[in-house]
């Protein structure tokens, strides 16, 4: 059975993981069959082709992969809303108020969250984020006009929202934008490749993948020499500016999942590991002396999966939830 997180996060994303055929997770049936995006539908893809603006409205709690404008009205109190918003590795959403009618002064808010919060656990984590947590909420009721289009620093941002009164809502327009240096992602899919890339930044940037998978690291560059260190209690690359972890747990936060393994040095070839935790993320540390590259692929962990691959390889390997 899915752990609580899994179905969390499966709930938000299991709109793109059904309309690109994936079905590990359709016991969530009301989601799969009121599907809001038929992302793939030719008719969809011909006209936003044609340059028309995708309209339609938001539900209490959402998920929206896609440019277009989105219109939330109460039809009852909504006291617990949120809708988040995904794009490809290399893209950021901008988030523009079109138009706002809630009660700031009775109760409702609107706020935007630079990146996604499940639980009290944020992606990115903050120590990998370049804002303080209390700078990633761009409160409407507090900033009204000064503030009215928002860029996120990653993939993801969210929205939370409370409106009381039926026939009170906003409407958003959301953009992508293109990052050329993609820092944090969550990966909309369960499978994929990737090159991350620092150039002389000190920053932190972690890639995260909410499936069990195998990752397959092809090439990683830190200016060092070869190595790859299993992480153990009493070594791993403390002290080394720059390297690769890999992380394994059942949350959202990178900072509360358990280490697996540490890549403190440059290398060609091929390092794999498969993981079987419910969230699996690559976190590169880099001190902005290197331009720091790594290139990887992914594909979800087949469970009864038994074959032993001979290449360089690291055994399935996770720690249970706690």
């Amino acid at each position: 059975m899915p752990s609580a997180f899994q179905f969390q996060c499966h709930l938000v994303l299991i709109f793109l993981a059904a309309s690109k055929g994936e079905t590990r997770y359709l016991e969530v049936r009301d989601a799969v069959e009121d599907d809001p995006f038929l992302l793939l539908s030719e008719d969809l893809k011909r006209e936003l082709s044609a340059g028309q603006i995708y309209r339609r409205s938001l539900r209490c709690i959402d998920m929206l992969s896609i440019e277009g404008q989105f219109t939330f009205t109460a039809d009852q109190p909504q006291l617990h809303c949120a809708t988040f918003f995904i794009g490809e590795p290399e893209e950021l959403i901008t988030i523009d108020y079109d138009y706002v009618n809630i009660d700031c002064q009775g109760g409702d808010f609107l706020k935007v969250f630079d990146g996604w919060i499940l639980k009290g656990e944020k992606f990115p984590s903050s120590l990998d984020h370049p804002l303080t947590t209390s700078q990633r909420y761009v409160d409407f009721c507090e900033s009204g006009n000064i503030q009215r289009s928002i860029r996120s620093s990653q993939n993801v941002a969210m929205i939370f929202f409370r409106i009381q009164q039926p026939g009170n809502g906003f409407t958003v327009t959301v953009k992508k934008n293109s990052n050329l240096f993609p820092c944090n992602v969550i990966s909309q899919t369960p499978s994929g490749r990737f090159t991350m890339v620092i150039p002389h930044q000190h920053r932190n940037c972690s890639f995260s993948i909410i499936y069990p998978v195998v990752i397959k690291i092809s090439d990683l560059i830190l200016g060092h020499l070869n190595g790859l260190f299993i992480k153990k209690p009493s070594s791993g690359c403390a002290g080394v500016g720059d390297f690769v972890e890999l992380l394994g747990g059942a949350g959202l936060d990178p900072s509360k999942m358990f280490p697996l393994a540490d890549l403190c040095h440059s290398f060609h070839g091929s390092a794999q590991m498969k993981i079987g935790c419910d969230n699996t993320v690559l976190r590169m540390v880099s001190s902005g002396k290197h331009i720091n590259r790594v290139t990887f692929e992914y594909h979800q962990l087949d469970l009864q999966e038994t074959e032993t691959r001979k290449e360089n390889s690291i055994e399935e390997f996770c720690f249970p939830s706690i």
